[in-house]
């Protein structure tokens, strides 16, 4: 395959992880943003979702389209649930400390894991894709479903841009991601807003697992990557900047497909590590995060 292909092709596949990247840091981006809280174990109700996905399309028999769907409704709203428990239960009890909170959510990380082993089990299992027709470009076909995962994120991040700046809820979380106090004072009920917060980041991490895991496999384990990733893209972007979140997912999603495809995928590991350095040293708010007073 000639250069210019081969860099469409690398490009595709950098878009695709672009566009799961953003759902995941876009969850811990949010949670930090509103309640100043580093969720450890967002990677973790990443690979919940992914794990819900497979176990709704086994219990469903027909089309696979079917229990696909089901999955991308079902298994966001239950990641969520155990969030808003985790919540309630945890976050709540210390009064969203954030080195108390950094603690204990390192703890249910552990915890979901484990759980996850020990009910799951430590195999890799595939997910079938709804469909599987391919695209043909002029110089290579190309799968329809990973194109309609960069299409369904694409919907899924003008929504929550939507909701969170044109609709009364997003008014009120931005009162009090801005002063949680001065909110609480006006009738704001606080702590359901940062329940309703943490819940929405794990399931924007869960609809991002259903997306990815036909093309991949479910896993006990593959909450690492995702976590490690929505780090480097919120700090790269700018912890609660919705437009610094996609930016840098995109960036490091492309990167990493092409220098993945040309090089090799450590040296993309490597390079966006050192953009991180760079940021961190040049404008530890991010590219468009605000700068603390």
């Amino acid at each position: 395959m000639a250069f210019g292909p081969h860099l469409l092709l690398a490009a595709l596949e950098g878009l695709v992880t672009s566009a799961v990247l953003a759902l995941t840091a876009l969850g811990l981006s949010l949670v930090f943003g509103v309640m100043r809280v580093v969720n450890v174990a967002h990677g973790e109700f990443f690979m919940l979702g992914a794990v819900l996905a497979w176990a709704i399309t086994t219990a469903i028999s027909g089309h696979p389209s079917l229990g696909f769907l089901a999955a991308l409704v079902l298994a966001p709203l239950i990641v969520g649930l155990i969030a808003l428990v985790a919540e309630r239960l945890v976050l709540r009890r210390l009064n969203y400390n954030p080195e108390a909170t950094i603690v204990a959510t390192i703890g249910m990380l552990y915890i979901i894991q484990q759980l996850a082993l020990t009910f799951y089990g430590p195999e890799a299992r595939p997910v079938e894709p709804p469909f599987s027709y391919r695209i043909l470009l002029p110089w290579f076909g190309y799968s329809g479903y990973k194109l309609s995962i960069i299409a369904a994120s694409a919907l899924l991040l003008v929504a929550t841009w939507f909701v969170l700046t044109r609709t009364k809820i997003g008014l009120v979380m931005r009162a009090t991601q801005y002063d949680s106090e001065t909110a609480q004072a006006f009738g704001i009920p606080v702590t359901r807003v940062y329940a309703g917060v943490f819940a929405l980041g794990a399931m924007l991490a869960a609809v991002a697992a259903v997306l990815i895991v036909p093309i991949s496999q479910a896993h006990y384990l593959m909450g690492q990557d995702p976590l490690l990733l929505s780090f480097i893209v919120v700090i790269i972007g700018g912890l609660g900047s919705l437009r610094g979140t996609v930016v840098a997912a995109v960036l490091i999603g492309l990167s990493d497909g092409i220098i993945s495809v040309f090089f090799s995928p450590t040296l993309a590991k490597i390079i966006a590590t050192l953009l991180v350095a760079m940021v961190l040293v040049f404008r530890p708010q991010g590219l468009f995060g605000t700068a603390s007073r």
